[in-house]
């Protein structure tokens, strides 16, 4: 029987701040790291020690903790979610582009705060939206997609290059009937665009937002009210775009106008649709995969940035 043999490396991290900053209170970034590899972190005086039965699985380790230590140079305290991001690029091999997600501010929030990407796949949603006309957003609930589009609709609208935001879902239940709440149609589907009104109020405020609905430079609308217009010098996003129609999905892109941005939001394992009737997500990312000036963007469960076994629950349920 051959011998196991035990890789390990070192950090040396000499302020000591940063080193109770970099392991947790209470170890709490250490217990989060040995969960998610094979690994044994110890800590001694300023000496971290890394050891394990896989070299690969140990330098993994020591790059999560070397980036992480470049955001204390940045004079940036790690969070759990930056340490949750860190661990899973490391995993999905897309660690170098950990420190480019603090490099550049996407937006702000309503209290002044910076709004960045928060990992690898939006990065690349954020670049595909500066770079095309119209983008896919595919992937699972929780990477993000909704709210990342709506800030960057706002920006559009902060420096003047759209004049109004468009935003819209299909009228479909997951599960539920529409047709026994009270209202119009309008009334009935506001409680699912509930995630956009969130978005809003927090980069916005809840009174800013409102004002820019009154004056009609928000409009949010279910997808039905887009039939019939051209929609120019706006940014448009759809979300929940698993449950449109091939009808629907034709009908909703080629209302694009000039000087206008879409985005289309969706995942395709959250379809509600009637049994039978075809998803017009899946359509147009088979018929225009190849279309100049439109992008798809893959989000997967490495992406999620909710709480760390969300991301578990999908890689379960995608199996």
């Amino acid at each position: 029987m051959s011998e196991i043999r035990e890789f390990s490396s070192q950090l040396i991290v000499s302020n000591p701040n940063w080193l109770v900053a970099l392991l947790g209170t209470q170890d709490k970034y250490v217990n989060l790291i040995e969960e998610n590899f094979p690994v044994i972190i110890a800590n001694r005086g300023e000496v971290i020690n890394i050891s394990g039965d896989n070299e690969n699985e140990v330098e993994k380790v020591r790059q999560v903790l070397l980036n992480l230590l470049q955001l204390l140079e940045r004079s940036i305290t790690p969070r759990t979610m930056d340490v949750m991001t860190a661990i899973k690029m490391a995993q999905n091999n897309t660690l170098e582009f950990f420190i480019t997600l603090y490099d550049e501010v996407v937006g702000r929030a309503a209290d002044g705060k910076a709004i960045r990407v928060k990992n690898f796949g939006q990065l690349q949603y954020v670049k595909a939206v500066e770079k095309h006309d119209v983008v896919f957003g595919i992937g699972p609930a929780g990477t993000g997609k909704t709210f990342l589009a709506v800030v960057l609709a706002v920006q559009a609208l902060r420096e003047g290059t759209v004049k109004k935001i468009i935003l819209t879902r299909p009228a479909v239940e997951a599960g539920e009937n529409l047709g026994f709440l009270p209202g119009d149609l309008k009334e009935k589907v506001d409680p699912y665009l509930r995630p956009i009104y969130d978005a809003l109020y927090t980069i916005y405020g809840t009174e800013q937002t409102n004002r820019l609905m009154e004056r009609g430079i928000i409009e949010i609308a279910p997808l039905a009210y887009m039939r019939g217009r051209t929609l120019d010098d706006a940014y448009v996003i759809l979300d929940e775009a698993q449950n449109t129609t091939i009808a629907q999905m034709k009908m909703f892109l080629t209302r694009l106008g000039f000087g206008s941005k879409m985005i289309i939001n969706g995942d395709k394992t959250q379809i509600d649709l009637p049994t039978g009737v075809k998803s017009g997500l899946i359509d147009a990312e088979f018929k225009l995969n190849n279309v100049r000036r439109i992008s798809f963007v893959e989000f997967d469960e490495f992406d999620v940035v909710r709480h760390p076994v969300v991301a578990d629950i999908i890689r379960a349920y995608s199996k």
